[in-house]
């Protein structure tokens, strides 16, 4: 070939092969880097509250915990990549629409998984806060119950219709008889809600002057000589 003869012939300005020169520079030369040439276009900026970072009126998501931290994002052609003091916490496609919304439904995860958590911390307190005896009816409830907080749910919502110290008296009344369950309550509330006193005597309450009553005398003159003989 052309190249290979060109490569043997002893050059006009060097007066030497080109083949003997590539075998002296050989050894100086580097490998090329193994690592492709970053293109991606770089953007500090802090994620919102919605834990999300802006690109081109576009909004991508990053985990719930780095909500309000300072963020790098880095732009590529088919990719947004973001970082978090060099550690990769994100990663999307890149959107070429305009005011798009781009989540990760891993993202959320964490903080759904936290406010479930203090939501139900809210839900037990609020159950202990009806009885002394609550302690002890939430560890029955379980023991027997596949679902607990159901039950707790329930009871507490009955204690906003039927009032705390009858849910309180519900409850004792439950450890005693070993019921546990919020059906059990409801049942015990409604019945006692139907209970009535029993009635009491008859009290007149009249004004003494309203029972003396001045009566005309009775006319008895139409039998006047009914009993005499003819």
């Amino acid at each position: 070939m052309a190249g290979d003869h060109a490569n043997v012939r002893i050059h006009g300005e060097t007066h030497q092969r080109p083949v003997d020169l590539f075998r002296q520079e050989q050894t100086a030369l580097r490998p090329l880097n193994v690592m492709p040439y970053d293109i991606g276009r770089c953007k500090s900026q802090r994620a919102s509250s919605q834990f999300r970072v802006e690109l081109d009126s576009n909004h991508y998501s990053v985990p719930a915990e780095y909500a309000g931290q300072r963020v790098m994002l880095k732009a590529y052609p088919d990719r947004v990549c973001i970082y978090y003091q060099d550690k990769l916490i994100a990663r999307h496609v890149r959107s070429y629409d305009r005011h798009q919304d781009i989540e990760d439904p891993d993202h959320p995860r964490a903080l759904l998984a936290q406010r479930h958590s203090a939501k139900e911390q809210r839900l037990l307190m609020r159950f202990l806060s009806l009885s002394r005896e609550a302690q002890a009816y939430y560890e029955g409830l379980e023991q027997r119950r596949v679902n607990p907080r159901h039950h707790l749910r329930k009871i507490v919502a009955l204690s906003e219709i039927y009032g705390v110290e009858a849910v309180d008296r519900a409850i004792r009344d439950g450890i005693v008889f070993a019921a546990y369950s919020c059906e059990y309550i409801a049942n015990m509330l409604e019945m006692r809600s139907r209970e009535t006193t029993e009635p009491g005597a008859l009290h007149l309450t009249r004004r003494q002057d309203l029972l003396d009553l001045d009566l005309d005398a009775p006319d008895l003159s139409l039998y006047e000589g009914h009993g005499d003989e003819p």
